[in-house]
């Protein structure tokens, strides 16, 4: 595996091997690697003849700065994780190298950038289309893969790639939440559950399954009200938001028939660590 921390250098890679005929699947990390990110490096092995990760922790999508000095950093055991996994290249750029100058790009993303986690986090996803962007431009990936527990994300990806353009075609491929036993969504975050945090964490993709059936026989409303009640009923969670949005559009439905593919998103504060995840509820029209 070859790890690059230039921007040119992989500038210079990608543009080699693309002119030789050769297609690059591309995943976007910022690290501290589990099971989830390796799956996306699975399929982008399977479908392209070279795949590269990039590796690192963007400073543009963090509005909280406690969050960014205390997201984890592994990026000895990372290399170690993509060299076994079959990666061809590993960027792993400095802050200096992404941003020689301050990026002060404004990203019209409309309303599918301002509803959940666009409205918890200003200019969260400003910052991740300012990155994505430039990896996308650095890379020049034919396909792209992202996990769909920040399923938001890859809806506000999709937006940027159709603003921005000049991506030569890629394809954006999201790949399904990988879980723990317990069902708990894979993420960079879960290390920093204390113990006790760690086996209550899985109630909320209980609640989450349990949800779906619930949904067949009840409302919009009726169903957000359940799954905001049982999560907050177990002591240590904390429910920042659930919503039942449209799935390609991220918006808030009122009604089961306003959506062929409802999905419910929800943040969760398990102590001091925040928790997305989601489900997709069937068309209850």
């Amino acid at each position: 595996m070859k790890v690059i921390r230039k921007a040119e250098e992989l500038r210079q890679w990608s543009a080699a091997e693309r002119s030789a005929g050769r297609s690059i699947g591309f995943v976007p990390t910022m690290g501290a690697l589990h099971a989830g990110h390796l799956s996306l490096v699975e399929q982008a092995r399977a479908a392209n003849d070279l795949v590269a990760v990039s590796v690192f922790v963007n400073p543009t999508q963090f509005n909280n700065p406690d969050d960014l000095r205390t997201y984890p950093r592994t990026e000895q055991a990372d290399l170690e994780k993509l060299e076994a996994a079959g990666v061809d290249v590993a960027f792993v750029p400095t802050v200096e190298e992404m941003y020689p100058e301050p990026d002060t790009r404004v990203f019209d993303l409309g309303p599918v950038a301002s509803v959940m986690e666009g409205k918890m986090r200003p200019g969260h996803f400003n910052g991740v289309a300012q990155v994505v962007s430039r990896l996308f431009a650095m890379v020049n990936p034919t396909r792209a893969y992202f996990g769909e527990k920040d399923f938001q994300q890859i809806a506000v990806i999709r937006k940027m790639v159709e603003l921005e353009g000049g991506f030569n075609g890629l394809e954006i491929v999201d790949v399904p939440i990988k879980r723990e036993a317990d069902g708990l969504a894979m993420s960079s975050r879960n290390v920093r559950l204390t113990p006790e945090m760690r086996e209550k964490a899985p109630e909320i993709h209980r609640v989450l399954a349990k949800s779906v059936d619930f949904a067949t026989n009840n409302s919009v409303q009726d169903t957000t009200n359940m799954v905001i009640d049982s999560i907050n009923a177990v002591d240590g969670l904390e429910t920042e938001y659930f919503q039942i949005v449209d799935g390609p559009t991220c918006l808030p439905i009122d009604q089961w028939s306003q959506s062929a593919a409802p999905v419910g998103c929800v943040t969760v504060y398990a102590g001091d660590v925040r928790l997305i995840d989601n489900i997709k509820f069937r068309s209850q029209c």
